[in-house]
C-alpha cells in the first residue's frame, strides 16, 4: 500500500514540475485515480516504441519482434540462458516460412523483403551460436543488429500512407511517412526518429523547420527539479513566425489511440474523456520528444519542442500521466548519453534532415 502511494505522489510531483517548466496551466484538472489507469506499455525503447507503431498487419513479423526484443528482458533476468535459446527457437521457426511475412510485403518491395529476411535469418543463427557460448555482451549488440533489419521489414510491408489528414490542417506541412534528423551539439550528437505515421502534422511541422534551419544555435534550457529538456524558443518570439503569412504557426494537438485509424485533433484525451486509451507513441521511453505549447491553448504549440527525461523510479513504465495531453511526434534513437548531459545554456549546433525528406509534403493552402 505504501508502494501505491508514493509511486502516484511521485508521478504528480513530476506532472507538477513538468507543467511549471513547460508553462501549462494545472488550473482546474483533477487527476484520475491511479488504479483506474490500465496496466499500459511496459515499453521502454524509443526503436521498439517507433516499430509497434508502423500501420501494419501482419502476425509473424510481430511474433520475430517479440521474441527478439523478449532477449533483454531474459539477460536481464540473471542471464535466463535457457529462455533466451526459446525465442531464438522461435524466431527461427517463424523465418522458416517467410511467405507468411512476405504475404503482407507489396509486390515493388518483395525481393528487398526477401534479402532482409535471410539477413536477418543469418544474424538469428549467429545470435544462437553466441549464446550457446553465453556471451552477453556480442548476444545484447548482435540483437540490437537483427532488430534494426526486423524494423527495416516492417517498413517494407507499409503500403502507403494510411489514412487522410483532416482538409483544415491542409494549410499546415504534413510528414507521410518517417524522417530522421541529426542534431549536432556542443556536448554531441543526437538522432531523432520522428512518425508521421502517428502524428502527421505534428512531425511535419517539425522537419519542415529543421529543414529550414530554424533550430541551429538556439539554447536548451532545463531546470533541475524537471525532467525536460527543452528548446525552440527564437528571441523575440515564443514560436515560428511564418514569413509567407508573418504570422505565428499553430499546431493544433494531435494524439493517436491505439485502436484509432486517425489522430484525434483539438482536445487532449483527458478533455476527450479517453482517461484509460494509450496513445500510440506513450512517455515511456527516454528521449520522447513531444511538442510543448503555452498555457491554457492546447492548440497553441509552435516551435517549441522538449525531450522526455524518462526516471523509472517517477515515471513507472506503462501509462504516464502526460500521455494523452502533450503531443508525442519521435524519439531519440542514438545518443541518449548525450541527451542526458545537456544542460540550460547548451546549444543545438546543427540539426539536419538526413533521411525521409521525401514524405514532407507542403502546404497545399
Amino acid at each position: 500500500m505504501y508502494e501505491f502511494k508514493t509511486r502516484l505522489k511521485n508521478s504528480l510531483i513530476l506532472l507538477l514540475s513538468l507543467t511549471l517548466f513547460i508553462g501549462i496551466t494545472t488550473a482546474g484538472w483533477t487527476p484520475p485515480s491511479y488504479a483506474a489507469l490500465p496496466a499500459g506499455n511496459a515499453i521502454t525503447d524509443g526503436k521498439a516504441l517507433l516499430r509497434y507503431a508502423l500501420p501494419i498487419d501482419n502476425k509473424p513479423v510481430r511474433e520475430l519482434q517479440k521474441s527478439i526484443e523478449d532477449i533483454s528482458n531474459q539477460l536481464r533476468a540473471n542471464k535466463r540462458w535457457s529462455a533466451v535459446n526459446n525465442d531464438l527457437k522461435k524466431a527461427s521457426r517463424i523465418l522458416d516460412k517467410p511467405d507468411k511475412i512476405l504475404a503482407s510485403v507489396p509486390a515493388e518491395r518483395q525481393v528487398e523483403a526477401q534479402q532482409l529476411i535471410a539477413q536477418i535469418k543469418t544474424k538469428v543463427d549467429s545470435l544462437r551460436e553466441l549464446a550457446e557460448a553465453k556471451d552477453k555482451e556480442k548476444v545484447r549488440s548482435e540483437r540490437a543488429q537483427v532488430l534494426d533489419l526486423v524494423g527495416d521489414l516492417e517498413q517494407a510491408m507499409v503500403k502507403g500512407f494510411p489514412y487522410e489528414v483532416p482538409s483544415e490542417y491542409s494549410n499546415l506541412p504534413q510528414l507521410k511517412g518517417r524522417a530522421t534528423i541529426a542534431i549536432k551539439t556542443n556536448k554531441g550528437d543526437l538522432t531523432v526518429e520522428v512518425d508521421g505515421y502517428s502524428a502527421p502534422v505534428t512531425a511535419g511541422n517539425f522537419v519542415d523547420l529543421v529543414e529550414r534551419g530554424f533550430y541551429d544555435g538556439l539554447e536548451f534550457t532545463r531546470s533541475e527539479e524537471s525532467y525536460v529538456l527543452q528548446t525552440g524558443k527564437p528571441k523575440g518570439a515564443d514560436g515560428f513566425i511564418d514569413p509567407k503569412t508573418n504570422k505565428y504557426r499553430a499546431i493544433p494537438f494531435e494524439v493517436l489511440v491505439e485502436g484509432d485509424k486517425i489522430p484525434s485533433y483539438g482536445v487532449t484525451l483527458e478533455e476527450a474523456g479517453r482517461y484509460t486509451d494509450m496513445p500510440v507513441l506513450p512517455f515511456s521511453s527516454f528521449g520522447a520528444l513531444a511538442l510543448a505549447r503555452p498555457e491554457r491553448d492546447v492548440n497553441g504549440g509552435s516551435s517549441q519542442i522538449f525531450f522526455f527525461l524518462f526516471e523509472p523510479e517517477l515515471t513507472p513504465a506503462g501509462r504516464n500521466l502526460l500521455d494523452g495531453r502533450y503531443a508525442i511526434f519521435g524519439y531519440v534513437t542514438e545518443g541518449k548519453e548525450v541527451l542526458d548531459q545537456l544542460k540550460a545554456g547548451d546549444k543545438i549546433e546543427s540539426a539536419k534532415v538526413v533521411n525521409g525528406l521525401e514524405n514532407l509534403v507542403e502546404p497545399t493552402a
